[in-house]
């Protein structure tokens, strides 16, 4: 039986001058620079043999996969609000602003949680669901989910069996990156990570 490949891309940079958490908010697609970071996702998935395409519900994720979905015209997309981004209490916030009120620092308290936002396990199990269900309907093919990098990473953690509690910083999440998780029927037994647009990151820009 041939192996199952669930690819999970990020989406590109956001325009997001004001530096805000976007979270969930409408309204934040992506920038000049996200846009090419797209259109080189719809060049590394050319010629992959795609047989679904899937993203979260928000703007963002919808521009990123656009030109990989026109590049595979046959296929439509569907907006799945399982890889939707995880919920914030700072969203629409500059974050680094609202750190310095004593009224912030009590949804600090239990970061293995995490206490400001969605627990991670709760991540781990919508992002499971939603793999195992594109993996299930396209056994031994190849399927695109584009999604953040909180819920691809927490789906990494889980997959490998490594604790959810991390630094943000050491995430292997890059803009436009793609981890894929590979399966062996309903197992996963491997995860790849590639980064087709890594020239056009740009230092010093927020890569929420």
């Amino acid at each position: 039986m041939s192996l199952t490949r669930v690819h999970l891309a990020r989406h590109g940079e956001v325009h997001n001058p004001g530096g805000i958490l976007y979270g969930r908010l409408p309204g934040f697609g992506l920038s000049e620079q996200g846009t090419l970071m797209a259109e080189r996702l719809g060049e590394y998935f050319a010629d992959v043999p795609l047989r679904s395409l899937t993203c979260s519900p928000l703007q963002r994720t919808q521009e990123t996969i656009a030109p990989v979905a026109a590049r595979h015209p046959d296929l439509g997309v569907t907006h799945d609000e399982r890889v939707i981004e995880t919920s914030n209490v700072f969203q629409g916030t500059v974050v680094r602003r609202e750190l310095t009120h004593p009224t912030s620092w009590r949804h600090l308290l239990r970061p293995w949680r995490p206490s400001w936002g969605e627990a991670y396990t709760s991540i781990a199990a919508r992002m499971r669901d939603a793999i195992a269900d594109v993996a299930t309907a396209h056994e031994g093919e190849e399927s695109l989910i584009v999604s953040h990098q909180l819920p691809i990473w927490i789906a990494r953690l889980d997959a490998e069996g490594r604790p959810f509690v991390h630094d943000p910083r050491h995430r292997e999440c890059s803009l436009a990156s793609v981890t894929t998780f590979v399966l062996d029927g309903p197992r996963i037994v491997r995860v790849e990570y590639a980064e087709p647009a890594r020239d056009l990151l740009r230092a010093g820009v927020p890569h929420a």
